[in-house]
């Protein structure tokens, strides 16, 4: 959600131009590509405490060295707020969170290796100010309070809007790090498709990927607060989007369901305008509170089309979301969870086949359980453990498939490793962390982040 964002552009005259911009995404399979993102939480590593935004040893401190490596700083009036290199860019979250937006890439060997170099970059640039980074869902014991706003115009907005909708959005904002792929579509029967099944598992990811089982000090009740946060946020943009499993679902019921979103912002001259609980209809109509008389362009809608927060998001491209930030192996496994499962024919028939009968109830009752019992949920008549365990094994007959090798003759499937252990156990990586918790650490997080950073 953190993009930059876009601004002029193409005037809307239509309601067919919205539409048009998601058909716009279709490519043909020999142009599919994955996008992988991770965010991460930044603390000193004298006090365990999160990074603020300025001083030597801040959010600026690391944006600008890491300018070492050939990132291109992008500034928002005074402020250093992102990095771009090539198709890849770093941005910042609300409360600092450092996040990868890695470049569109055709294996998940290169997806490792972008994460891996990634990694080894932050780390530099950390150990030279005294910080560290880690991969979690939640921040397991600060409080909103310890918190540090990153200065972004669209942040701001958000932040006195959020409130008004739900009781955890600032928690959302703050405190949560999530690792998400970005998928392709050939068409739009293709693009329904697997946002039906993506949608549908959504749940079961968050569950395999679980790794936010603390607040504040304390066992949150949940293995994923992070994503248990979601359900607390805003209604009119996040959720299971039931209408996707309805008849007639394709591109054009996609932008019915943005226009009826409400808006965050407008760009416009290098600063973001408050349109917040405001309608891109009447935009289009030119009565618009925040800007009357004026028409928006695609580049609005686009802007636009990033403010809603669903499990599955679609772009010109598939967001998967539903999965807690982790250690490195988790950030390279998420992609290969959903490639596996989508890019290949056969896969994604034998997931539909898995999922094509769940009614709405099921989606709304795996969504509301994932976050708290994962794994160990019981799900028509099944541990979820189970359903996992045939949701893994199809995604690696789906890599094995496209045989995509690496230098050392290993295809794709090496990347599942941390999915094999799960459902192999029955356990996701909230669970070990609360028995490691509760035993040999004592109650203490100390050893969370030594043994647990980058």
């Amino acid at each position: 959600m953190s993009a930059p964002p876009s601004g002029g552009g193409t005037p809307i005259e239509n309601r067919r131009q919205l539409i048009e911009y998601f058909a716009a995404g279709n490519k043909p399979r020999t142009a599919w590509r994955m996008g992988t993102e991770h965010e991460k939480f930044g603390f000193h590593t004298a006090t365990l405490k999160p990074l603020a935004y300025d001083g030597p040893d801040g959010i600026r401190a690391m944006l600008e060295g890491m300018t070492r490596f050939g990132w291109e700083p992008v500034v928002e009036g005074n402020n250093v707020i992102a990095l771009q290199r090539g198709l890849a860019s770093v941005t910042l979250e609300p409360g600092g969170q450092f996040e990868l937006s890695g470049a569109p890439l055709e294996t998940l060997h290169e997806t490792a290796d972008e994460n891996a170099q990634h990694l080894d970059e932050v780390k530099a640039v950390a150990g030279e100010i005294g910080a560290a980074f880690i991969g979690l869902g939640f921040a397991p014991e600060w409080t909103r309070q310890d918190m540090h706003w990153m200065p972004k115009g669209r942040y701001k907005i958000m932040r006195e809007y959020m409130p008004k909708k739900g009781k955890l959005g600032l928690d959302m904002m703050l405190r949560t790090c999530t690792v998400q792929t970005n998928l392709d579509f050939e068409s739009e029967a293709d693009m329904v498709k697997k946002f039906r099944v993506s949608l549908a598992l959504q749940p079961l990811a968050t569950a395999l990927f679980a790794n936010s089982p603390f607040k504040e000090g304390k066992p949150a009740g949940y293995k994923s607060y992070r994503s248990h946060i979601w359900t607390d946020t805003d209604p009119d943009r996040c959720g299971m989007l039931p209408f996707v499993f309805e008849d007639g679902f394709g591109f054009e019921r996609y932008a019915d369901y943005m226009l009826g979103v409400p808006m965050y912002f407008v760009y416009r001259d290098g600063r973001y305008v408050d349109a917040s609980g405001q309608s891109f209809k009447d935009f289009m109509k030119g009565k618009l509170p925040a800007r009357p008389g004026e028409l928006p362009t695609l580049n609005d809608w686009a802007d636009h089309v990033t403010t809603a927060f669903p499990e599955v998001r679609l772009k010109r491209y598939l967001e998967m979301r539903g999965a807690d930030s982790g250690p490195l192996p988790a950030l390279n496994a998420l992609p290969a969870l959903w490639v596996g499962l989508l890019y290949d024919q056969t896969a994604l028939d034998a997931a539909w086949d898995l999922v094509k009968d769940w009614t709405v109830a099921d989606h709304d009752v795996l969504r509301a359980e994932t976050p708290k019992s994962g794994l160990s949920m019981l799900f028509r008549d099944r541990l979820l453990a189970e359903w996992a365990r045939d949701v893994v094994e199809i995604a690696h007959a789906g890599l094995r498939a496209r045989k995509r090798l690496d230098a050392h003759g290993s295809d794709e499937t090496v990347y599942l490793a941390p999915l094999d252990r799960a459902v192999a156990s029955g356990l996701a990586p909230a669970d070990e962390l609360l028995a490691k918790w509760q035993n040999e650490w004592h109650g203490s997080f100390e050893p969370l982040f030594r043994d647990y950073a980058y």
